[in-house]
């Protein structure tokens, strides 16, 4: 099983969409493991949206789907709609 997810970070107003076999892990490699790349300038993250694909070819696929301009569009109002909730 894969997981296409997105992160956002409220405090910077950042996104980040990825996708990964272990989310948890992945999650916790991006919110404290991690001690370089883009991920670490923006902590801290929540996971504001997953999406589950049988094959990692389907979660990559996707993925590419989301960083596009119409899917930040779709990523972005799914999180303006958690934000909204709490």
């Amino acid at each position: 099983m894969f997981v296409t997810y997105v992160l956002y970070s409220e405090k910077f107003n950042q996104l980040y969409i990825g996708y990964t076999s272990d989310l948890m892990n992945r999650f916790h490699s991006h919110k404290s493991f991690a001690t370089k790349g883009h991920t670490i300038k923006y902590r801290p993250w929540i996971v504001a949206y997953v999406e589950f694909h049988e094959t990692k070819n389907q979660a990559l696929t996707r993925e590419k789907q989301l960083k596009s301009s119409r899917g930040r569009k779709f990523c972005r109002e799914q999180i303006l709609g958690l934000i909204s909730v709490r």
